[in-house]
């Protein structure tokens, strides 16, 4: 039943495989805030692309029941999978949200928080590029994991700015509702890019 290898690769490729799928929704979500003109093709790629993040999200914690020894803590595997999986569920939600609420055409802030998303899922996929090799590519990794942290909080900076303008600019309550929901959500996928990267940190910390 379980496998004794001391490292098993399989985990890596299924990260790097996972991150992937990520910075693909990531990046059909700035399109699709770019124009609204094919809005729900794109809520119909990022939902393909979320079934896709399912489905690997299962073979790694699959993996992990079959596994005795792992390359890095069981928790740790685990934990991460689950927050890369939850990061493309809020890209889901945001383009779900556009397109279900009407909501109309994005501000150049909201547009400008979905590239700083993009540019996150960049950074994420090549801390875990270089994680099968922890001891050689720490401070590779880290330097990553800065610049996640510096566009998170440019992304806080956006978000609160987008909210005040919001509230004291937009004449219509029902829009305001429905834009400060999607910017929530804008933000909050930004600071699991960040939970990610703290994660990270800590299995460098404990492996090299």
């Amino acid at each position: 039943m379980f496998r004794l290898k001391p490292r098993e690769d399989k985990f890596f490729k299924l990260f790097s495989e996972s991150t992937r799928i990520l910075r693909q929704g990531a990046q059909v979500l700035h399109e699709s805030m770019k124009g609204e003109d094919d809005l729900e093709q794109k809520m119909k790629i990022i939902s393909d692309i979320e079934h896709q993040a399912d489905e690997t999200n299962d073979e790694i914690v699959d993996l992990l029941n079959r596994t005795f020894i792992t390359p890095l803590d069981r928790e740790d595997i685990n934990l991460l999978a689950t927050m890369i999986d939850d990061v493309v569920d809020f890209l889901q939600g945001i383009i779900e949200r556009i397109v279900l609420y009407k909501a109309g055409a994005p501000s150049p802030g909201a547009t400008e928080l979905a590239r700083l998303l993009e540019d996150c899922t960049e950074e994420v996929v090549k801390c875990f590029d270089l994680l099968p090799n922890i001891r050689g590519n720490r401070d590779k990794i880290l330097d990553h994991i800065r610049k996640i942290s510096v566009l998170e909080s440019e992304g806080d900076r956006i978000y609160r700015q987008e909210i005040a303008n919001l509230f004291n600019t937009c004449p219509d309550p029902v829009k305001i509702i429905k834009w400060k929901e999607i910017l929530e959500h804008l933000e909050d996928a930004l600071d699991h890019c960040e939970k990610i990267a703290d994660l990270v940190r800590g299995v460098v910390m404990k492996y090299a």
